[in-house]
């Protein structure tokens, strides 16, 4: 018995101090751009929060400001490019999206979507309530609380506590393990993305990876494309409303 309460004890204790390890620090550099995107000085707090991801210092609200930034200084590609990468890290945050929408509008392609099946909507709409980091200490508090679910399971003498607290400990567990999942899913999306923003002013879509390809249609800056293969200097990609075809890796930048 002694040894399952040593067991339990060190499990929430390993728990707590993954929380703690993942707790944000705040870059040095940020404050510095904070404080020139503040002032106007727009350009100078690119060049700050660039900084700033370059040393690794990843979060959907650095990505968020950038593209505030970028947007600020009339560079609507790099805008919508910045404001996808903090909607994918954070994809419920609404001044991600209503931002994302605002630049948007501003550019020239109206590109209809497939309609997406309602149980898939719904499901990703779900997933997207919290960001990754959030579905992860979601996932950590309940497997938390599951193990003191379980040791009180294990410790109690009366039946009907014993019962309660067993059942209540099997939900947090399901629970732990869902939002573990959901987590993971984010984080996919964010690895595996295969989502490019179109940098050129305006680009020629062919049928084929070579310039002798037969011209299928135009694009334009800020435009949304889907990499569905690689060829040489050549993506295929297809927009949202299926159209498919050829562009030069370099006229686009992954999401």
């Amino acid at each position: 018995m002694m040894t399952k309460r040593y067991v339990l004890v060190f499990l929430m204790v390993g728990v707590l101090m993954s929380l703690q390890a993942g707790a944000r620090q705040v870059h040095p550099l940020v404050d510095s751009a904070n404080q020139q995107y503040q002032n106007g000085h727009y350009h100078q707090a690119i060049e700050l929060y660039s900084q700033v991801l370059a040393a690794g210092k990843e979060a959907p609200g650095i990505y968020y400001n950038l593209a505030n930034a970028y947007y600020k200084s009339n560079q609507l590609a790099p805008a919508i490019l910045n404001y996808e990468r903090a909607r994918l890290r954070d994809p419920g945050n609404e001044d991600i999206r209503h931002n994302l929408k605002l630049a948007r509008q501003q550019i020239t392609d109206r590109i209809e979507k497939i309609p997406e099946f309602f149980l898939t909507r719904w499901f990703r709409q779900f997933i997207n309530l919290f960001s990754s980091d959030q579905w992860a200490y979601i996932s950590m508090a309940t497997f938390l609380a599951f193990l003191l679910l379980f040791s009180l399971y294990l410790y109690a003498g009366r039946l009907a506590l014993k019962k309660g607290a067993f059942w209540s400990s099997i939900l947090t567990l399901a629970i732990a393990v869902s939002s573990f999942a959901f987590s993971l899913q984010q984080k996919q999306d964010i690895v595996r993305s295969q989502e490019a923003i179109v940098f050129d002013a305006k680009v020629t879509v062919r049928s084929s990876p070579d310039e002798s390809g037969t011209e299928l249609f135009v694009i334009h800056e800020g435009t949304k494309v889907y990499i569905e293969d690689r060829v040489s200097e050549w993506y295929e990609i297809e927009l949202t409303d299926g159209s498919q075809g050829w562009l030069k890796r370099q006229s686009v930048e992954p999401i």
